[in-house]
């Protein structure tokens, strides 16, 4: 058993492979019992982890279709340090903030 937490922070990180809209769907169809603040870091994950990679997301996927050779999924790359840095930071922001929802 991951726990909670665990398995929602791996939510976000599915979600920079797989689109996070599939992905909270099947969240939301195994209807999993957790406090509101889970709620919240899942929805959390799911929306910055979706942008970790570029076909995490549609709008990164419509992006390097729009600017081909422009934006490209290399030139993504180049940034994903600083995109993994603030789903790490925005998950540690949101424990800490929203604390008092976690029980």
């Amino acid at each position: 058993d991951l726990g909670p937490t665990t398995a929602n922070v791996l939510v976000g990180i599915l979600s920079a492979i797989v689109d996070n809209i599939p992905v909270m769907f099947a969240v939301l169809t195994m209807d999993p019992h957790m406090s509101h603040g889970q709620w919240l870091l899942v929805t959390l994950t799911a929306g910055v982890g979706g942008s970790m990679l570029s076909i995490g997301s549609a709008a990164g996927v419509a992006l390097m279709g729009t600017a081909r050779g422009v934006y490209t999924f290399g030139n993504h790359l180049k940034w994903s340090w600083a995109v993994a840095i603030g789903y790490a930071v925005s998950i540690v922001a949101h424990l800490w903030i929203n604390a008092k929802y976690f029980h």
